[in-house]
Order: C-alpha cells, then structure tokens, then sequence
C-alpha cells in the first residue's frame, strides 16, 4: 500500500485525503499493531464494509489472510458477519456514526475453517475536512471463549437452581440466631408444609418452634462455631401439625472475604423410618460374647433389613469386610488372653468410629463387617473408612506393651454389587483379600472388573521382575530451565520401560505394581546408578555440572539403608554430590514424622540437593516444612495446569513462591504448558520451570544435543 491506491485500483474512490490518511498509516500500524491479539481495520462504509487495510491478526480472528479482505479480493467483510447478525451490526454502526459517537458491538462471523466465532468490535469513524464520513476504523477481536465460559456459567445456574427446586432433601440458609432466610420446597414438605411460604410464615424461631428438645439448637451452633461444619446432625422436631420424626443435617458456615458469619448452609433428611428400624433391630439383636458387637447369626438378618430400608428410600447401603492385618501372630505369640483383649479394643475403635446409624459386626476370629446405611455418594464412605484405618493403626498398650495393628477393608454397595446378602459379603470378602494383597492397611472397593484386573495385574508383576533381569529399563531426561536465563539448568530422570519387541510401558502402568510388590527398591536403586553415571558422563563431556534429579518413592525412602545406598551411588562414578538432587513426595511423611526429617538431615549431610515433590498436595509438611533441610519446593503440576481458565490458582502459586522465598528455598513450577503459564510464573518470582512448554522428556541423546545447542525461552 506504499504506492497511490488509486493507481492500482482507479474504480475506487480514494480521495487524496484518504490516500495520503492509508500511507500514513500503514506504516504506524505496521509498527504498532503485529502483535496485537485481534485485528486492526479501515474499511469504507459501503455495503460491503470493503476493507482498505487489515493488520496481520486477521488470520487469527477469520481464518482468512489480510489480502483476502483487501478490497474484496476474495471475500468480503460483510459476508464474513453471520447472517443473523448482519442487520443488527449495520444498524449499531450507522446509529453510533449519525451520533457522532464511537460503536462497540459484538457478533458473529463464519470462520475460514467453517465454524462460527463471537467477536467484538469497537471503533469510530474517519472523516474529512468537510465532515463528511471518509472510512472507519477500528478493532476487532476473537471472544468466544468468553460467550462459551458466560454460557456456562448460566447453564451451571439454570442448573443449581433446578436441583435447589427439585431436590428430594431440605436445602436451607438460616441466620446464626435461628430464623430461615432461604430454602427449598423438599424441606418445607418434610415439615408438613403445604409451601415454602407456609413454612416461612410457620416458623420464625427454629430453636423453640422447630426442635422438640431446644438445646438442641445450641448443641447444632456450638459445634458450627467450634468446627465450621455440622455432620449427621441427628434432632427429633416438630411438623406442622405437632408430630415428631427424625431428621439428619448436614450444614456448615459460610463466611464473608473478612471471616465474618454470614449465615448457615446445610441439608435436612428425613430419617424417622431408619430411626424406628434401628431400633427394632437394636431390640432383637443378639451380641459376641468378647466384644459385645452383634455377632454372625444375625448379620444376614439384619443384611436384609438393611436392603430393604435402602430399597425403600432409595438410598445405598455399604458392605465393609475387616481384618486385622498380622493378627494371628500377636495371638499365636503372645497367647490367646492377650489376643481377646485386643480384640475387645479393636471392636471398641470400629464401634467408636462409626455413625450410630451403622452396624459393626463380628464375624469370628479377627474379622468384622461393617454395615452403614443410608448412603448418598462413595466419598462418605471413603472418609468413614479412613477414619477407621486411623483408629485401628494407633498404638494400644495392654499390660504395659505397645502393639501396632493395621487392618484391611473390602467394600460392597447395595445395589450396584449385588442385591442379596451372600452375594454382598461375597463380594466384600474378594475385595478385601486384594485390599490385604496390594499391602495392607489399606482399603479397596469392589468393582465387576476386580477379577480381570487381578490378572492383569499379576501379568504385570511377572513380566516386571522379568524386566529387572533382561535390563528393559531406560531412563529419559525432561529439561529444567532457568527463568532468569531460559536455559536448561537441570533434569528431572524418568523411567521407561522397553519391553524387548513390544511398546514402550509409561510408568503409571508399572510403577504402583513395584511399591506394592517391593520391587521399587531393586528398580529405584537402578534408577540412582544410572542418572548418577549419567550426571558424571555429561559433566566431563561438557566441562560443567548438569544435576540429575530423582524421583525417591515412599518406600524406598524408608529403606533402613537408603542413605547408604545414595552414598554409593555416587562414590561408584566418583560424582560430586551436587550432581545429584533426590525429589521426595510430602507423601512419604505420613509413613514417620521424625524418621523422615532425620533422614533429610543425613542425605542432606552427603552434599545432595534435596526438593520436596508435588508441594501442597500432602499430609502435613507446613508443620515440618520449618525443620526440612531442602533447597528445591516443587510446585504440583495440578496448581499449574489450565491457570488461565482458573485463575483462583494463582493465589495459591503467590502463597507457595512467597513461602519458599522466605525460607530461602528455590521454587520449581512442574507441568508448565503454554506460554501464559510461563509468564505468569516468572512474574511471581518463580524460580525454574518443568514441563512441555520448554521440553518433553528426551532420551538420553537427544538431551546430550540439546545442551550442546540449547533452546533459549
């Protein structure tokens, strides 16, 4: 466009003004708009909207280059706007140039590659010494993530509101002085209301309106404000008519951006028919002789029972098979007494950390069932059968010895495993023998594919330790990089498995098999020879330290002689020990607080670096993080990935850099993708960065080049 417009095409009518207004300003564009995310535009207000100059956003915005919509050359502007939008936009256009105003408008336009895409436009007009309108100009830009994440956000509140309306259970917001300030029509029916608006005008004080027994109110407040939740909180109350039931609640607070209480949220289930049921089967039950529990006769029994109160509310109901794990050697060791009195204990945990609504039974010997009802969704049972782990694996002292026992858990749901009781227990008892196989102390759900996946994971096994023999493990290298000088720094050693003639196996689908079957200490002490070799080769290839980091599994971690084990490795090829840096999961400290920061201590006396793996996805290293003497905090790539469409994850990346900061720790982003991510975490102070955006992980070859001839970000 450096030439006369109008030589080049004589049939437009290019004024002088407006040819000489373009020359300018295709130079100042050129300049100034290449690398805005949209496209700029002068165009003519014909019919066509015929553009005299695009910038070179455009293929990004229609999918058509600048020189397609010069003119009309190929297509023109107007026809590239929807059908449906096209009035609508002329209209706005011409209204705001009659008013002498800028336009802003947003619509849609057919894309090159045929789909349809929201943009928005804004822009003014160009005119000549007389007024008259020469052109307009202006901005237009691609937005249709924007109306997709708006259309969701409505679509998801359509849906709230439908589940709120239509919910079977009470959903309410009442005041911390106990008046209701919203809820549902589910709960105004549960208490004999004909409306919502009949229940408001009903009951103005749920203390001494609602409650049979009024403390109850203030039981339900006082566990709120010492816990900020309220679970399964059981009350008798009063319908509308003076008849009691039952209800369970489930609420908690919700607070204001200052922690101030706004109100309570929570649910309320009529549980009147469970309650009475409980009862009846309380009455007619018979119990162990050692424990107390209800013991094998009546578990089909009251198995049945339970089927039909599930069936009839239509609820589910959880199986939960026991064991003790190592039981029968404390008891063929330390003689029956001893062995009674410790079951007495473990029945009296299980009993202590269930619902009163569920039913602990002792089957005979070291085994239990338990049977809990009235469920909505797995994670209640999930969190009930931790709890359970928890109490049953905590010290007991009996005549002044310390026992440690843990337990396995096979679980079964009425009705998805099975819809009678043989088949229920069945089904629980194969889950916990894989429960007890995969390592005890553990729990594990029934699923119709458990068989299958047993096999499957027996292949595993075998064709693994056949792998440890033949040598078909190989190690890749994923590139660490240096925000400050965007070159590699560093690498992250993956393991690989390359079955001889087969595919090559990722680690997900082998690495759990070898903790669970100990095969991770014969594989993870590979894994350390082989990238310290590694690390001594490249840095007398190169003349420079390039460290080497390692993934340390929980279990290799508590080997009694895993420091010695890194002492060797590193004496065996003569490498500083700089040369090697160990990532160690927040994970591993549940398994020994104390042995886990001794251990620290040791490695860290070798020299290594030591860096926390996956940070803020752990148990309780804020309260240990202090006594850790590490160098490296490795964000989770779970707080990095999609952190343009969720924003609410860069708090959370502030908190963790600031926190590794102020302790004087490097902190390394894992994960990185996009160039958004990149720039966000270098703003924040991040230190060094993982993941594809700068590299895959490479072969041992391909990572030799790359710090021959590195990649600068």
């Amino acid at each position: 466009m450096d030439g006369g417009l109008g030589k080049v095409f004589p049939s437009l009518p290019l004024t002088p003004v407006l040819e000489q207004l373009l020359q300018d300003r295709t130079r100042m564009l050129d300049s100034l708009l290449s690398n805005l995310d949209g496209l700029a535009y002068c165009c003519l207000c014909d019919e066509n909207w015929s553009m005299i100059f695009v910038s070179e956003g455009c293929k990004e915005v229609t999918g058509y280059d600048a020189d397609d919509l010069i003119f009309n050359r190929r297509i023109s502007y107007n026809r590239l706007t929807h059908p449906d939008d096209r009035a609508r936009v002329r209209a706005s256009i011409d209204a705001s140039i009659a008013h002498g105003d800028r336009f802003d408008v947003e619509y849609r336009i057919l894309h090159a590659d045929g789909s349809v895409r929201w943009v928005w436009e804004r822009g003014a007009t160009l005119r000549n010494e007389q007024g008259g309108v020469e052109a307009l100009e202006g901005f237009i830009q691609d937005i249709t993530r924007l109306k997709l994440s708006e259309q969701a956000a409505r679509e998801a509140e359509e849906r709230y509101r439908s589940i709120f309306e239509n919910a079977l259970e009470g959903i309410y917001q009442t005041s911390p002085e106990g008046t209701y300030l919203n809820f549902n029509p589910a709960l105004a029916r549960i208490y004999g209301y004909d409306s919502p608006d009949d229940l408001r005008l009903g009951i103005s004080d749920i203390q001494n309106q609602l409650y049979v027994d009024h403390n109850k109110r203030n039981e339900f407040v006082a566990i709120m404000r010492a816990q900020g939740r309220v679970q399964n909180f059981e009350a008798q109350v009063y319908r509308k008519y003076g008849d009691i039931i039952w209800i369970s609640e489930n609420a908690r607070q919700v607070l204001d951006a200052d922690g101030k209480l706004l109100f309570f949220e929570g649910t309320v289930e009529d549980i009147t028919e469970r309650k009475s049921f409980e009862q009846q089967i309380e009455y007619q039950a018979t119990h162990d002789g050692l424990t107390g529990l209800p013991n094998r006769s009546l578990l089909s029994d009251r198995l049945e029972q339970c089927i039909s109160l599930a069936e009839r509310s239509g609820t589910q109901l959880a199986v939960a098979f026991i064991d003790l794990d190592q039981f029968k050697l404390i008891n063929d060791s330390m003689g029956h007494d001893m062995g009674d009195r410790l079951l007495v204990e473990m029945a009296k945990r299980l009993s202590d950390s269930v619902r009163e609504s569920d039913t602990v039974v002792r089957l005979g010997g070291d085994e239990f069932v338990i049977l809990l009802t009235n469920i909505h969704k797995v994670e209640d049972i999930s969190h009930s059968m931790q709890r359970i782990l928890a109490a049953v694996s905590e010290n007991c002292t009996i005549d002044h010895r310390d026992f440690v026992v843990s337990c396995s858990i096979g679980i079964s749901m009425y009705p998805q495993d099975g819809r009678d009781p043989n088949t229920l227990l069945k089904h629980a008892d194969s889950a916990m023998y894989e429960a007890k196989r995969a390592g005890r102390n553990n729990l594990q759900f029934y699923t119709p594919a458990l068989n299958d996946i047993l096999i499957e994971r027996l292949s595993v096994e075998y064709r693994l330790r056949q792998a440890i023999e033949r040598k078909e493990f190989v190690l890749h290298y994923q590139p660490k990089m240096d925000f400050l000088t965007g070159k590699v720094n560093g690498a992250e050693a993956l393991i690989r498995w390359q079955p001889e003639g087969g595919e090559m196996i990722p680690p997900f689908k082998f690495i759990p098999v070898a903790e669970e079957t100990g095969m991770i200490e014969e594989i993870g002490a590979w894994v350390m020879r082989e990238a310290c070799a590694k690390a001594h080769e490249l840095r007398e290839r190169l003349g420079r330290d390039i460290p080497i980091a390692v993934n340390v599994s929980p279990r290799q971690f508590g080997q009694p002689h895993f420091v010695e084990s890194v002492r060797s490795a590193l004496a065996s090829v003569d490498l500083p020990p700089h040369c090697l840096e160990l990532e160690i999961t927040e994970s591993t400290l549940v398994l020994d607080a104390r042995k886990f920061v001794d251990t620290l201590h040791e490695l860290k006396a070798l020299g290594v670096c030591l860096a926390i793996d996956d940070f803020g996805t752990g148990y309780s290293s804020m309260a240990y993080l202090k006594d850790f003497p590490v160098d490296r905090l490795k964000i989770d790539r779970s707080f990095v990935d999609n952190l343009e469409q969720e924003p609410a994850k860069k708090p959370i990346l502030n908190a963790i850099v600031a926190l590794g900061r102020s302790l004087g720790l490097k902190v390394i982003a894992e994960g990185v993708e996009t160039r958004y991510e990149h720039d966000h975490l270098r703003s924040m102070g991040c230190d060094e960065l993982q993941g594809y955006f700068f590299s895959r992980p490479l072969t041992s070859e391909a990572f030799e080049r790359l710090l021959i001839e590195p990649a600068i970000v």
